[in-house]
């Protein structure tokens, strides 16, 4: 029996996707830079069957978390699947198992982590089955897997991912290895999917001038973080979260991701940096919860903000991994 299983980490975008161009397969409209989770993944194993049609079920294991996708959430994984077999030239049929070992649908991005683990998945399937001489290359992959959510295409690369057209790269940048906290102040389902946010702020009037911003951000912060510009890079990553998050409450109709908590977090962590004039870089992604990356050196600074959180919060914690995409 033809079966793999493969996993792939979430990725937190610091200069922001939002906004892509309508009808091109998730393309963005301004390119974007992130930092790879490696400890917050989606695994996937893929299992050949005999005549029917695909499948999807859960992966059960005691690790990974017991999500509950929905109809359209597997419909949509499962198309991502039909694309790549046609991409292959594969007509056989397969059980789809995934699962993440985080919430998922809450603005931790599990669908970069899930799509990108699904396409590694098929990728070492097929390429048993109907091997393509494009069949390992990332670059391809990447692309392959932005057709199904954009940002999973940045997940094929580690710890750094620059995504400007049709497929991520990966960035030489010289901090790595950077310890990670999660403040998960909501873990439930967001009302208004990333996708929706992609359509709605377009109707806001901050929309005009926001692929400029964001372009002169990733050129900023890419040389900020090249020549260790650690207080320059925080600014411009908070600069630009802000930004994505105006656009959400600007937007027709408006809405919003971030709560009371959400605000409370970032105050404490902006008391903190006028304390010490140094911490996280702090971001959010199209939910409610906060994102804090701590350089490797950092290691006192993580430790205070771990402990300062988690009394009132679920807090996620993880140490600087050496980087490795698996």
């Amino acid at each position: 029996m033809n079966q793999v299983l493969v996993s792939a980490p979430s990725n937190i975008a610091l200069i922001k996707y939002m906004g892509k161009i309508e009808g091109s397969g998730n393309k963005p409209t301004n390119g974007s830079l992130s930092y790879t989770l490696e400890n917050l993944r989606t695994f996937v194993r893929l299992t050949e069957i005999e005549g029917g049609k695909d499948q999807w079920k859960l992966l059960v294991r005691e690790d990974l978390e017991k999500m509950d996708l929905s109809e359209k959430g597997q419909q949509r994984f499962l198309k991502h699947l039909q694309n790549l077999k046609d991409k292959w030239g594969v007509t056989k049929n397969f059980l789809v198992e995934s699962a993440n070992n985080f919430p998922s649908d809450c603005g931790l991005a599990s669908s970069a982590s899930s799509f990108a683990a699904l396409t590694l998945a098929a990728a070492q399937m097929f390429q048993k089955i109907h091997p393509q001489p494009w069949g390992e290359d990332k670059k391809v992959l990447s692309e392959l897997s932005r057709q199904g959510s954009g940002s999973s295409c940045r997940s094929l690369f580690s710890p750094w991912a620059i995504w400007l057209h049709e497929y991520a790269e990966p960035m030489n940048l010289p901090i790595k290895d950077m310890h990670h906290i999660v403040v998960v102040v909501e873990d439930s389902k967001k009302e208004v999917s990333s996708s929706e946010a992609h359509k709605l702020v377009t109707t806001s009037p901050r929309f005009e001038g926001r692929v400029e911003r964001a372009e002169i951000r990733l050129k900023d912060l890419s040389q900020a973080l090249q020549f260790d510009d650690w207080h320059m890079a925080r600014q411009i990553v908070w600069d630009e979260f802000i930004d994505m998050h105006r656009l959400f409450e600007t937007s027709t109709p408006s809405f919003s991701y971030m709560t009371d908590a959400s605000k409370k977090v970032l105050e404490e962590c902006q008391k903190l940096w006028n304390k010490w004039q140094d911490g996280p870089l702090v971001t959010m992604d199209a939910g409610a919860n906060v994102h804090m990356l701590f350089r490797n050196d950092q290691k006192k600074s993580f430790e205070t903000y771990r402990e300062l959180f988690k009394n009132e919060f679920k807090v996620l914690a993880f140490e600087g991994v050496k980087s490795d995409v698996h």
